[in-house]
């Protein structure tokens, strides 16, 4: 009954950590492809490529259901592999859909007409290759009309946090939320649109203003997993052990993911 967790480094802890919290009794298995992080500056062809050899190790661990908890795969590569690779009885989601069901005021499922929100104004931060694919924009496109999304690609926000340079950090935090308000002063709404985003929210708040209202993935990623689950048990994989696997080395793979969420964390070779 596992699910995988699917990331090209260790972002998508963020997602297993709630997950985790929300679901103890779910094993879950955590796929991290640190050996070619960050996906965020590759191009959609090779991040299409390294996510399905990804999934494919984790549906070997027994998921049948894999949650793209990478942002940049997400845009990049689901679609594409929904439509062309993921096996019948195989299902692969991604993280981008909860968060604008959130945004957008809409229930799961819920597939009617996209109509105007009271949200018009939000800020998009994300990868390089995330912005560039503007599946963000497409996603919002079903479900909402009227909303004028600024988009800011964060280079170097994904390699600071990996080695754990907060204050390096910190800096480009608000350097990206300069250079976009520059572009739009007054957002009514962040989207951090990458998971490992989130442990900077703090400073994504002073710098955008206590006015802006920030969205992240990993509780509502959790809480459309728990409602998914319910109205399709049979998607809980025959796997029966939690785990974590990276094509890293896994000795220092496992001290980057402790201090990433300060609790031990210990890989294994994919």
């Amino acid at each position: 009954m596992a699910v995988g967790i699917f990331d090209s480094g260790l972002g998508g802890l963020t997602v297993y950590r709630e997950v985790h919290d929300l679901l103890p009794d779910l094993p879950l298995v955590y796929f991290g492809d640190n050996a070619h992080a960050p996906y965020g500056v590759r191009d959609a062809d090779d991040i299409y490529e390294l996510t399905c050899q990804g999934v494919s190790r984790l549906f070997e661990a027994g998921c049948d259901l894999v949650i793209l908890a990478c942002n940049t795969a997400s845009a990049a590569a689901l679609r594409r592999m929904q439509e062309n690779w993921v096996p019948p009885d195989k299902r692969v989601l991604g993280v981008f859909v909860p968060l604008i069901e959130a945004l957008t005021e809409r229930t799961w499922g819920d597939n009617s007409a996209p109509r105007e929100v009271d949200v018009k104004h939000v800020a998009l931060f994300a990868t390089p290759s995330t912005v560039a694919s503007r599946a963000f924009q497409r996603e919002l496109s079903f479900r909402a009309i009227g909303v004028d999304v600024e988009a800011q690609p964060c280079g170097g926000l994904v390699d600071a946090l990996e080695v754990g340079d907060l204050i390096l950090a910190e800096a480009l935090v608000r350097s990206h939320v300069d250079a976009l308000k520059r572009r739009m002063p007054h957002p009514e709404a962040a989207v951090l649109g990458c998971t490992h985003y989130p442990l900077m929210a703090e400073a994504f708040a002073a710098a955008l203003g206590p006015d802006v209202r920030i969205f992240s993935q990993g509780k509502l990623v959790a809480k459309s997993l728990d409602d998914y689950l319910m109205r399709h048990p049979d998607m809980r994989g025959k796997g029966q052990t939690s785990g974590f696997l990276t094509t890293g080395n896994p000795r220092v793979v496992s001290d980057q993911a402790t201090r990433f969420l300060h609790r031990e964390i210990v890989f294994q070779a994919a």
